[in-house]
């Protein structure tokens, strides 16, 4: 839980809640004080080529690095929140040393098996979850780039799964993939519009996470 006299802290972020599309994905760092990395900071603020640079450097330098994920299936029978904790436990339990404490960026944390604190706005204040902010957002943005090859015409290389207005007319036009959240209300509203049973009744009830469930079929 040390090394050379240091306290082992591992800072963790997620990049993914909001997209329709991909999997949520989440970074743990534990960086080496006696290299600390200039730059680091929230990788929204970060340009993209600024954070592939920065990326590089926190994989060579840090003392322990590593990703944790949730599939689209996971955010749709957990719900976005649990999913996203669950890629966090994930990214952490992945981690080759042990930490002392976990930071998690945002306003709550998980059971990681360490203790654990929430900070909002961590990953523009400590550098090690400005860290893993970097790291998820690199790792993701490559993944839905390779996404953007498989399923052309969504421009995931653009938009990373967000809903923009060019994924929605996609979503509108072509309907969804495999790879879309289907517990998020665009791409339900989707799926009920490209469905070969939309004649059937559609039902629907807010869920407690904010999504909307949407089921097609036959009355009982």
């Amino acid at each position: 839980m040390a090394t050379r006299d240091h306290v082992l802290i591992a800072g963790v972020d997620e990049v993914g809640r909001g997209p329709l599309a991909g999997p949520v994905v989440t970074a743990a760092v534990i960086l080496d004080p006696d290299h600390p990395i200039a730059g680091i900071g929230d990788s929204k603020q970060i340009s993209e080529r600024r954070r592939e640079v920065l990326a590089e450097l926190i994989r060579k330098q840090a003392l322990a690095w590593s990703i944790g994920r949730a599939e689209v299936h996971e955010i749709d029978s957990l719900n976005i929140l649990q999913a996203t904790l669950l890629a966090m436990r994930r990214a952490v339990a992945a981690l080759p040393l042990r930490p002392a404490k976990v930071l998690v960026d945002g306003n709550r944390t998980s059971d990681f098996g360490y203790p654990a604190e929430a900070v909002i706005g961590g990953d523009a204040r400590i550098p090690c979850i400005g860290a893993a902010s970097i790291l998820a957002k690199v790792h993701r943005d490559a993944e839905m780039r390779e996404l953007a090859l498989m399923y052309p015409g969504y421009g995931f290389e653009r938009h990373k799964g967000y809903g923009t207005r060019e994924h929605l007319e996609a979503l509108r036009v072509r309907g969804a993939l495999p790879v879309h959240r289907r517990s998020f209300s665009p791409v339900a509203d989707s799926l009920v519009a490209h469905s070969p049973v939309s004649d059937f009744p559609v039902s629907g009830a807010p869920r407690s996470d904010g999504c909307f469930e949407v089921r097609v079929g036959p009355s009982p």
